[in-house]
């Protein structure tokens, strides 16, 4: 088999298995380098889906909404002096003007993937004795689920609504002592009133939420807090939900109507993620530069070691190309090999940490996975840059005169 490949593949791998414990020694750098690097993506990966997973289990990525009512001057006479003064007036529960057409316009915009409308006010939910604060949600299910995975989080009961159906949150159901098929009414502040059969109870995995938000059909919320025919806001999903805050500022800019993201609604979360994008990205930057230094000073050594057989393969006809890519060579094998150990143990690592790194309660804290594309992109960086790494030694190798390298 060896007689079929490539000279300079030949005298490569015969360089390498010469110095065995040079190139262990590197390739072992190498693994250690790409396992360090994968393993952080992986683990970070893992932990900003699930912190986004919480984030969006009960809001939208794009949330539009009425306009703020601005202030209005008041001007008054004291002793032929002129003052104004500027009162801010209440924030009154209103609808989005023509709302159809928002959201019909938001949906065409590219990146767009859903767009979902809501009629929601506070509320208050009796039985018997007990009254709790709510926020009564109105909202056309086959939209809105596929913003917020309801479905997906019900603990009992169905998620699809009738006309006098609600979905509570598992803490609500606590304090009201209630559960799937019993009655609960809620009364908004406009005075009107409805009983309501539970239909389901979720668990958002947040109490506040689980305590607060109700959900109903849109046209039964819809009378009840006064908007006939009316939203409160449009909730907006997209592809690439780091690009939340553009749309937002540009749909605010183009419709005149309020749009915040997720962004800016968790603006502490947010500078959170961007530290640790910074920080995963300099871990990355210096394991690779300190991978690249190792294979380097290794192959240095190698040229000056293999000097002798240097002259000798360029006095024999070898051309200098041809050393230059013997060594490059080198480089990339190592570097190959390198990134494949270090993925596999990047895996191992991953499970082990997985295994251990648990709740009080024995769940998971998190799901971290390798992706594959990132295990290729990793082998091929990786073999770049034992290529880059060896570009050094191999043009000092392939510089070097034949009589001269013969004498040492």
């Amino acid at each position: 088999m060896r007689r079929f490949l490539p000279f300079e593949w030949i005298l490569a791998t015969r360089f390498l298995g010469e110095g065995i414990m040079q190139t262990l020694l590197i390739i072992t750098g190498v693994s250690v380098g790409v396992s360090v690097i994968v393993f952080m993506s992986a683990l970070l990966t893992g932990l900003q889906t699930s912190f986004l997973s919480r984030i969006f289990a009960s809001q939208a990525q794009v949330v539009l909404e009425p306009p703020d009512e601005i202030a209005r001057p008041l001007r008054h006479d004291d002793k032929a002096l002129i003052l104004t003064v500027k009162v801010m007036p209440s924030q009154r529960l209103r609808s989005i003007d023509q709302w159809q057409k928002v959201s019909a316009l938001v949906q065409r915009l590219p990146g767009v993937l859903v767009t979902s409308p809501m009629a929601s006010a506070a509320a208050f939910a009796t039985r018997g004795e007990v009254n709790k604060s709510i926020s009564l949600m109105g909202i056309e299910p086959d939209r809105f689920y596929k913003i917020v995975d309801l479905p997906g989080k019900l603990v009992r009961g169905s998620p699809w609504l009738e006309v006098q159906d609600i979905l509570i949150g598992t803490q609500l159901g606590i304090d009201l002592g209630v559960d799937i098929g019993d009655k609960l009414r809620v009364t908004t502040g406009t005075g009107a009133s409805q009983v309501f059969t539970i239909r389901g109870i979720f668990d958002l995995g947040n109490k506040g939420a689980n305590q607060r938000n109700t959900y109903v059909m849109l046209h039964t919320a819809q009378p009840m807090i006064g908007l006939i025919d009316g939203v409160t806001s449009i909730d907006v999903t997209m592809r690439d939900v780091y690009q939340a805050e553009e749309l937002a500022q540009y749909i605010a800019a183009f419709t005149g109507i309020k749009a915040e993201s997720w962004i800016k609604t968790n603006a502490d979360f947010f500078s959170v993620i961007s530290s640790q994008n910074i920080s995963n990205t300099a871990i990355r930057l210096f394991v690779g530069l300190s991978v690249i230094f190792g294979i380097s000073s290794v192959l240095v050594v190698s040229v000056v070691q293999k000097s002798r057989e240097i002259g000798i393969l360029r006095a024999m006809g070898a051309s200098r190309s041809q050393i230059l890519r013997l060594f490059l060579l080198q480089g990339a094998i190592v570097g190959f090999l390198g990134s494949l150990i270090g993925s596999g143990f990047a895996y191992f690592i991953l499970d082990f940490w997985q295994a251990y790194a648990r709740r009080p309660d024995g769940t998971p804290l998190f799901t971290a996975e390798i992706d594959t594309n990132l295990v290729v992109a990793t082998a091929l960086i990786a073999t770049l840059s034992g290529v880059l790494a060896a570009l050094l030694p191999a043009s000092r190798a392939a510089r070097l005169e034949p009589v001269v390298a013969i004498r040492g």
